[in-house]
């Protein structure tokens, strides 16, 4: 069994690299990342340690991410999260549900493993186009909480 002071720290850790993310500050999103990192955003490949650098080097472009948190929960290393996301360019913001699994290894995210359901990734966006014209189809996330 886990003690209990481990599970608040895991779930911080795992909530505050998506907020970092959500901030847009890539490089202390990288700055979580352990070297043996494996992320896998299922039906696509899994990417190491270089290849997840660049996926998260996209939140300098003009775009953004942002993430509400829907539940998270943690077994001494492994946080299971399940949010919605939010991947915007403009006026464009897509919303979508993703449930993930982050392992820490050191404090650092050494495993982050992604799930969607496609059928739904199709539907919201239909809705995030759709929302370009009707704002009001969609609500926007909140703001990631700043750094205290």
């Amino acid at each position: 069994m886990k003690s209990p002071e481990a599970i608040p720290a895991a779930a911080d850790l795992a909530v505050n690299f998506f907020n970092t993310m959500a901030r847009g500050d890539a490089d202390a999103a990288v700055a979580l990342l352990h070297p043996d990192i494996l992320y896998t955003n299922v039906g696509w490949p899994t990417l190491r340690h270089a290849g997840t650098a660049r996926v998260l080097g996209a939140l300098r472009g003009p775009g953004s991410f942002n993430v509400e948190f829907l539940t998270v929960s943690a077994d001494g290393n492994t946080v299971l999260t399940e949010r919605m996301d939010e991947l915007a360019i403009g006026r464009f913001r897509w919303q979508f549900w993703a449930c993930g699994r982050i392992e820490l290894r050191d404090g650092l995210v050494v495993g982050w493993r992604d799930y969607v359901d496609h059928a739904h990734l199709a539907i919201t966006l239909l809705r995030a186009v759709a929302a370009i014209l009707i704002p009001s189809m969609q609500r926007p996330l909140p703001a990631p909480p700043s750094i205290g």
